[in-house]
């Protein structure tokens, strides 16, 4: 019995070595935070699969040798703003597999899809969003955000019931969740804010919101989680808020002891981070209404014009704010960043954008920069940690199986690279600039950067829809 089945094993062997596999990553030190695997192995993809993971060397149609290098599920962002050619080149040299719009999201959905099917270098997907809807049924002027109906007014009965039947239709179409920023649309009551909470529940999607206020001054950040988690809590609906840090800033320490009050009493609430201490918007939007250097806890030194990296002053604070556009606003202290990355339930993220090489260093080295500043150099967090963060937590906030793991099964989306060389080389003064030490990116069983360089004429992304 015993020589039946060693003979049994040595034929599983010799058939997995045996067989051609489309690409070969080989000699690679392979880690999957979901089973704990952390180890050398070789894998086999055929088409956009993972066949199989070895011990022992396969056979493939393509190789790459990955020897030194670590081999980690691709790292899913699910909140990027830029959903562009340009953007995903970025994302793509930074490790970036899977980016999402979920806080803004999109409406119509189904036309968003359409705009990047067979154009994507990486996986892309969002929301169904109750900003654009809102902005649309409102007549707003703006175009990425709202910058005068949807701001300044509150929704008629019969408007809500329209804002409401455009998100419904988005999760029809196919939408990942729901998007949701309040802050950016003041005069939104908070009886349509539960009626979206109850959407989200009857619908089994999540919410990924940006609250309605930030800051110490009341009605600030401890006001705004109230009301989300209380909704959360009166529907059963799921709640992912986003950027914690960036609206909670010294109050964060409170605000995770809140959030994972939730979580212990059986919430469904998860948050995010990203690396830097500035964040960054449309200078045009509510986040500047009167009261803005109370609720930031800033001035106008500390806001920055991505267009020309000057710091502003009142007149170009008012100059620019008449004519719109982004800009970065420093106002996160440094140990707030670190405390909130190592934190154990908290998804990194890099609510990113790029215009024309003009934008947030985030958008290019978000992912470079935790593996190099914060495990490397700092040690706030283990590799494990974070490519946990990176992968397992965002494809668990989605509920999605067969991204963000590097099991046999699961989709080719890997990305390759040097723990002592990864390191991101985005500013503020020039934030488009590739990360580097990251040589080797796969999606969907498709090589997108190989030996440091993005491939030319692929496109292998594809929508990720519920």
């Amino acid at each position: 019995m015993r020589a039946i089945l060693f003979l049994s094993w040595i034929l599983v062997a010799f058939s997995a070595s045996a067989e051609q596999y489309d690409l070969v990553i080989a000699n690679g030190h392979v880690m999957d935070p979901e089973s704990g695997l952390d180890a050398v192995r070789f894998i086999g993809l055929i088409g956009h699969k993972i066949r199989t993971i070895s011990t022992s060397p396969l056979s493939g149609k393509d190789v790459i040798d990955a020897r030194g290098l670590v081999v980690a599920p691709g790292f899913i962002d699910i909140h990027c703003h830029g959903q562009d050619d340009e953007n995903y080149r970025y994302k793509a040299r930074d490790g970036v597999t899977t980016a999402l719009e979920m806080e803004v999201g999109a409406s119509p959905v189904d036309e968003w899809y359409r705009a990047r099917e067979g154009k994507a270098l990486v996986n892309f997907g969002a929301s169904s969003g109750h900003i654009p809807a809102r902005m649309h049924v409102l007549h707003d002027s703006g175009t990425f955000l709202p910058r005068d109906n949807a701001v300044n007014n509150a929704a008629s009965p019969a408007e809500v019931e329209q804002i409401l039947r455009s998100v419904q239709e988005g999760l029809n179409e196919g939408g990942l969740g729901i998007g949701m920023g309040i802050a950016y649309m003041p005069k939104t009551s908070r009886e349509e804010i539960l009626d979206l909470f109850k959407l989200a529940h009857a619908r089994a999607a999540a919410i990924y919101v940006h609250m309605r206020n930030p800051g110490p001054v009341e009605p600030g950040v401890v006001d705004s989680l109230q009301e989300v988690i209380g909704d959360a809590v009166m529907t059963g609906a799921s709640l992912h808020i986003v950027h914690l840090p960036s609206m909670a800033f010294r109050q964060t320490p409170l605000a995770l002891k809140m959030i994972d009050g939730a979580r212990q009493n059986g919430l469904d609430v998860t948050t995010e981070c990203y690396p830097y201490t500035a964040g960054m918007t449309n200078i045009e939007s509510a986040i500047f209404d009167p009261g803005w250097q109370q609720r930031l806890g800033i001035s106008y030194g500390d806001l920055q014009w991505t267009a020309t990296g000057e710091r502003l002053t009142s007149d170009t604070f008012n100059k620019y704010r008449q004519q719109g556009g982004p800009v970065i606003i420093h106002s996160i202290p440094e140990n707030i960043v670190a405390l909130t990355l190592a934190h154990p339930g908290v998804i990194i993220a890099s609510d990113g954008w790029l215009i024309h090489g003009k934008g947030h260093p985030r958008a290019a080295g978000t992912y470079a920069r935790v593996l190099a500043h914060y495990v490397r150099e700092q040690h706030a967090l283990t590799l494990m940690e974070a490519l946990r963060k990176m992968t397992e937590l965002p494809a668990e906030r989605l509920g999605l199986s067969n991204i963000g793991r590097l099991q046999e099964g699961a989709d080719a989306d890997l990305t390759i690279f040097d723990p002592a060389r990864v390191q991101d080389k985005a500013t503020y003064a020039n934030p488009a600039q590739y990360s580097e030490g990251i040589p080797f990116v796969v999606v969907n069983g498709v090589p997108v950067v190989r030996n440091g360089k993005i491939q030319d004429g692929v496109y292998p992304g594809i929508g990720l829809k519920r």
